[in-house]
């Protein structure tokens, strides 16, 4: 199991309902995609999120990261909504 910091921006904060929070990750989760099905099992708010089809992007310790970029112990997962311009 791997500790890891979650912090949450924009959105997904106000969904949550907190900016940051350590989580033990478990062994089977061991990248991005795997994070994000971890979240939605784990708490309802990720998976009406989900539901609703709103996209969330991650970066591991500020680098984005893909479905398929892995994670580990210690890292710093942001999970924000997609920037928009305009």
């Amino acid at each position: 199991m791997a500790s890891v910091q979650l912090l949450y921006f924009a959105w997904v904060r106000d969904r949550v309902g907190k900016s940051a929070e350590t989580a033990i990750l478990p062994t089977e989760v061991r990248d991005v995609r795997g994070v994000l099905a971890w979240l939605q099992s784990r708490d309802p708010v990720f998976a009406t999120m989900a539901g609703e089809g709103r996209t969330i992007r991650v970066a591991i310790n500020q680098e984005f990261a893909g479905p398929d970029d892995p994670v580990g112990a210690g890292d710093e997962i942001a999970l924000f909504p997609p920037v928009t311009g305009g």
